[in-house]
């Protein structure tokens, strides 16, 4: 009931000290009576607080009591008229600083007569409530019976609720795009939000600089699962205000959504094993044979048109292998329909419809939106160049090499396309780790034993001076050191190593030795 009707109750003879027309708009959801000088910690929001007053000794007490039932929600205050034959003045200012509506009851109705209007009429209300909850879900579900799709179910929601309603996945990829798309930054806030919140559903607030509209998000499916291949529905407005009708609507949405869900994915896991065979086909060289190409066909991407390859692991982390192939997937699904599968390896490989010129940038913006959620674990993606279908066996080996550069990154979402492999950045990437470990130990082994034995600071003084070209005045000037330092420096340098760094060769292969021990971020 609206705390207007209570007022309007000819039998209570109520009389209003403080509140407008829009706090009488103030739905009370129950009743409390206390008299306790601080009852803040037994109010949960929405109740009518009644109080005899027993409580006012001081000035200090009516705005000790007041700002409690203020904080924690309480819709009005009915105070007592019998104790001081009407309301204090203290109290009465106290509820307009705090702006909590003020009440009076004569003395002449009891407080049981007040308590007992409250809970008849929020208990008829509770039960309309729960009978409209339940035709609207025998609604959803007739909806979903007869085949309707899931953007007609967040239609019929939107319009009984008048909220926006969308479904969206963890890297951002509309689902349900509503009546319209949600703004990229406003899209970046919510995927946040869902994938760092404590608890769902959770609020998502305005920017930092105050502007863009608030948000909430509901998971679809458990809430405790993992978050980065979920899928969520996000709504204009804050959901702790809205009406405890609308609220369960938009759940029942999200456990729609769910079923919808695990419908979508049940046909994926049915065409999985097509996937797997074409990534298997690129991978053996077959990707021009006709038998690449029939597979390519089943798995609804055209065998002629060009394709790029996107190779995607988490480092170190075989246990995300599933999930990385799920938000490649995800990712991927904002070009047009991916084939994802798995190579030999158990890295995830995409291959990826190349009609939108900036289809990298897609990807790497729409994987950039899982690192809140990724923790100490790293995500890096590789992606070639577009070739055409014949060619994808070696646009496979370009990803690979790409995403080798992406693990030397320091990035939590490191995504590297073939045109960023250049330079010594190829050799490095394409060279085995251990390899690559063992020349470095080779070169440079006896220079980082003396820095460890020393710390005489000569690894950190070598690297000075190939940055700044063998410039013994630059190097020092960037180390802060005097010239002659530098100098004896590098020529122990030069005598742990055997080399000669006056030389092109010796000073290349020092370089490269340098970068396998400390990659460091690439350029």
């Amino acid at each position: 009931m609206m705390l207007r009707e209570l007022l309007g109750a000819p039998e209570l003879d109520l009389r209003l000290h403080h509140g407008d027309a829009r706090a009488l708009d103030r739905p009370v959801r129950w009743v409390y009576s206390t008299d306790l000088p601080d009852p803040g910690r037994y109010l949960s929001g929405g109740e009518l607080v009644v109080s005899g007053l027993v409580w006012h000794r001081t000035p200090e007490d009516s705005e000790r009591f007041v700002a409690a039932c203020a904080a924690a929600g309480a819709v009005a205050l009915a105070a007592g008229e019998a104790m001081f034959h009407g309301v204090p003045p203290d109290v009465v200012e106290a509820c307009r600083r705090h702006d909590l509506p003020l009440l009076s009851v004569p003395e002449h109705v009891s407080f049981s007569a007040l308590t007992e209007l409250v809970v008849s009429r929020v208990t008829a209300w509770r039960g309309a409530q729960l009978a409209a909850t339940l035709d609207r879900q025998r609604q959803l579900l007739q909806a979903v019976a007869e085949g309707r799709s899931l953007d007609e179910v967040v239609a019929l929601v939107c319009t009984e609720t008048g909220l926006t309603c969308r479904v969206v996945t963890a890297t951002g990829r509309a689902v349900v795009r509503g009546p319209r798309a949600l703004p990229p930054e406003d899209l970046d806030r919510a995927t946040r939000a869902f994938l760092t919140a404590d608890r769902l559903p959770a609020v998502v607030p305005a920017d930092a600089h105050g502007s863009g509209a608030p948000y909430s998000v509901f998971p679809v499916g458990p809430a405790l699962g993992q978050r980065m291949t979920s899928w969520f529905v996000v709504v204009e407005g804050i959901w702790s205000a809205w009406e405890p009708d609308v609220a369960d609507a938009v759940g029942q949405l999200a456990v729609i959504a769910a079923l919808d869900r695990a419908r979508r994915d049940e046909g994926l896991r049915a065409s999985r094993h097509i996937a797997d065979e074409a990534v298997g086909l690129v991978e053996r060289g077959a990707g021009g044979q006709p038998e690449t190409q029939v597979r390519l066909r089943q798995a609804g991407v055209s065998g002629e048109a060009p394709l790029a390859v996107a190779v995607a692991e988490f480092p170190g982390r075989p246990d995300l292998a599933e999930v990385c192939r799920s938000v490649l997937d995800d990712a991927a699904a904002e070009l047009g329909p991916p084939v994802v599968g798995t190579t030999g390896d158990g890295r995830a490989v995409a291959l990826l419809c190349t009609a939108d010129p900036a289809f990298a940038d897609v990807l790497r913006t729409a994987l950039a939106r899982l690192a809140p959620a990724l923790g100490r674990a790293r995500l890096t993606v590789g992606i070639s160049e577009p070739s055409d279908p014949a060619a994808l066996s070696g646009a496979l080996e370009e990803a690979r090499h790409a995403r080798r550069l992406a693990e030397l990154r320091t990035d939590r979402v490191s995504v590297v396309t073939g045109l960023e492999v250049t330079s010594y950045v190829l050799l490095l990437a394409t060279v085995p780790d251990d390899v690559r470990r063992t020349f470095a130990s080779r070169v440079l082994g006896p220079v980082l034993e003396y820095d460890a034995r020393h710390g005489a600071g000569l690894q950190a003084t070598l690297e000075a001076f190939l940055d700044c070209s063998g410039s013994w005045s630059r190097a020092a000037d960037a180390l802060h050191l005097h010239v002659n330092t530098v100098r004896y420096r590098i020529a122990r340098v030069e005598e742990l190593t055997g080399r000669d760094l006056s030389r092109l060769e010796d000073r290349v292969d020092v370089f490269l030795a340098l970068r396998s021990v400390q990659p460091g971020p690439v350029r």
